[in-house]
């Protein structure tokens, strides 16, 4: 049975509690579609692709992380946006994103998520943004892993080999994890008594300060740090309405 698109989405923002952040996205519905919906799309980011295999798998709702609207709106439309917005409104699919909401979800966040991968124990928020934290400060099992053993984690639960920064200690036993493009968080990490920091994409003044902190900066990609929060809540929202769910990996070396 179809579902109201309305319903689904108040499900999300009341789960992800987006109200709370002060964001410099556009949180919920961005592109109407239609009123009610029998299978949701996600994917990482809103884009010609994406829109184009999500309509070709009978979407008509598609969730995403990064959405076509930043900052203080659009004052006029590109050739990029316009193909955009047309590839929606022909296949009538409707776009909502959510964005640091979903990086900081206790149970559904990129961040909870990529620390249970590593096996964390016990995480704390971490990574202040205007009053709230979008990270975590994680405790790792068995007194922390050596150097080898959490790059090597962190590469099965992204499916790509991280670019490792920086000089922390031999072992790590508190790793600080800001997904996408959260490598500024360093030095905040080091205060906090963590010894690595788990971002997806560096800042290249990132390499000295992870030096001089002493501290590992592990950078496993700003996509692939972030499928894992849009997809468990797309397969979350799915289950509770008894829709289809398909997940929409579009590559990114980022």
């Amino acid at each position: 049975m179809p579902a109201a698109v309305a319903e689904i989405l108040a499900e999300a923002e009341r789960l992800l509690e987006v109200e709370r952040f002060e964001d410099y996205a556009v949180n919920g519905l961005q592109v109407p579609g239609p009123a009610e919906v029998g299978k949701i799309a996600s994917g990482v980011s809103a884009h010609a692709e994406l829109f184009e295999r999500a309509a070709d798998a009978g979407a008509g709702l598609l969730l995403v992380h990064h959405g076509l609207f930043w900052g203080p709106g659009v004052r006029a439309l590109d050739a990029t946006l316009k193909r955009r917005l047309k590839l929606l409104f022909d296949a009538d699919l409707a776009l909502a994103a959510y964005h640091l909401p979903l990086d900081a979800h206790p149970e559904l966040g990129n961040n909870a998520l990529l620390a249970r991968a590593l096996g964390a124990e016990h995480m704390v928020g971490f990574g202040d943004h205007r009053g709230e934290t979008i990270g975590f400060l994680a405790t790792l099992p068995d007194g922390g892993l050596d150097t080898a053993a959490i790059l090597a984690a962190v590469e099965a639960a992204t499916n790509r080999a991280p670019l490792h920064l920086g000089g922390g200690p031999d072992r790590v036993e508190r790793i600080a994890i800001v997904s996408g493009a959260g490598s500024d968080y360093v030095a905040e990490a080091a205060a906090a008594g963590a010894q690595a920091l788990l971002t997806g994409e560096p800042a290249e003044r990132v390499t000295a300060s992870a030096r001089e902190l002493g501290v590992h900066v592990i950078a496993a990609g700003h996509h692939a740090t972030e499928t894992f929060g849009i997809r468990a809540l797309g397969e979350l929202l799915a289950g509770r309405f008894g829709l289809e769910h398909v997940f929409i990996d579009v590559p990114n070396p980022v």
